[in-house]
Parts: C-alpha cells; sequence; structure tokens
C-alpha cells in the first residue's frame, strides 16, 4: 500500500535524523535516496560522514532529478531532499527563459516526476526545507527558488497522508 509522508521544518530542525528513525521503525533495510549534486570534496565529505552513520542495512541510490528511474515497490524509501531536487531541475540549463530560470518548466517537470515515481505500492518519506520562513531575499532568482519550492512543498503536502513539521529537533504532526 502507498504512504507519502512529508518531512519539514528549517535547516538542522533534525529533518534528516528524524525521518531515517522513522524508515528504521518500518524497515530493516530501508532505501535513502539523496538527491544533492555534489559540487565539491567538502560536501562529498558530509555525504560520506552521513552514509556512514546510517550503518550498513541502508541502501543508499543517489539520484540528482529522476527519481522514477528507480523500483522501490514494496519498500520503505528516505528522499532526502525536495529542496535539492527542486535545486536540479531549476538550475537546469536547457530550462531558462532568457538568463532565468523557468519555474514553470521546472515545477512541471518535477510534478510530472514526482507522480511518475510515487505511482508504486512503497512508503516514500520525503524531506524538505522551509525556506520561504526567512524573510524575502534580495535576489530575483532567489526569490524565484524560495516561491518554486514553496509551490512544491505544497503540492507534496497536498499528496502526503502525513506531515510533519521539525521544530528545534521535535515532530510537530500537521496533518495524518
Amino acid at each position: 500500500m502507498k504512504k507519502i509522508i512529508l518531512i519539514t521544518g528549517g535547516q538542522r530542525s533534525g529533518k534528516s535524523e528524524y525521518s531515517e528513525k522513522m524508515a528504521l521503525s518500518l524497515s530493516p533495510a530501508p532505501i535513502y535516496m539523496a538527491t544533492a549534486h555534489i559540487w565539491d570534496e567538502e560536501f562529498r565529505e558530509r555525504v560520506r560522514r552521513h552514509q556512514n552513520r546510517r550503518g550498513s542495512n541502508w541502501i543508499n541510490i543517489e539520484e540528482e532529478k529522476y527519481l522514477s528511474r528507480h523500483c522501490i515497490y514494496n519498500k520503505v524509501c528516505v528522499i532526502d531532499c525536495i529542496t535539492l531536487w527542486c535545486t536540479n531541475f531549476f538550475y537546469d540549463k536547457d530550462e531558462k527563459v532568457g538568463k532565468q530560470p523557468s519555474v514553470d518548466n521546472a515545477l512541471k517537470a518535477i510534478e510530472e516526476e514526482f507522480e511518475k515515481f510515487t505511482n508504486q505500492d512503497a512508503t516514500f518519506i520525503f524531506v524538505t526545507n522551509e525556506i520561504g520562513s526567512g524573510g524575502v531575499s534580495d535576489n530575483a532568482i532567489q526569490r524565484r527558488f524560495t516561491d518554486m519550492l514553496g509551490w512544491m512543498n505544497q503540492y507534496v503536502a497536498n499528496h502526503a497522508d502525513e506531515v510533519i513539521l521539525m521544530v528545534s529537533g521535535i515532530p510537530v504532526k500537521i496533518k495524518g
């Protein structure tokens, strides 16, 4: 049976750790799907530390954009995170309008990929960031990305069976 869980919150609010504990409570061998693009050696080391912390019972998959390439039927999968996943679509060189990333094109592609990926019987635990809670940026591209991520978070929350907001390491159930 399909179940979608969204875990949201600010940076360093405890989202990833909470999602991992939840996944382990549901499966002895969950999947961890990392959506980050590895930009530099420092970030690569951060990824290694996270993988080591999780342990060998996790199945690690790195997928920057096309989550639906992976069959996770009847499995529990943490997708960490929607923010970086959206970044990969937003900054896609092929999806620009003029010199600016196209919010409409990116959002449409992300929503379509979300639908394809979640069209499997599995437990999906999506992690995302509430970046719109920190004020309005003076940078136009940052404002556009913040808007797009806010819309995508709403889209996923609308499809989710449960939504949990992490505040200072404390889970607050919003939906479900």
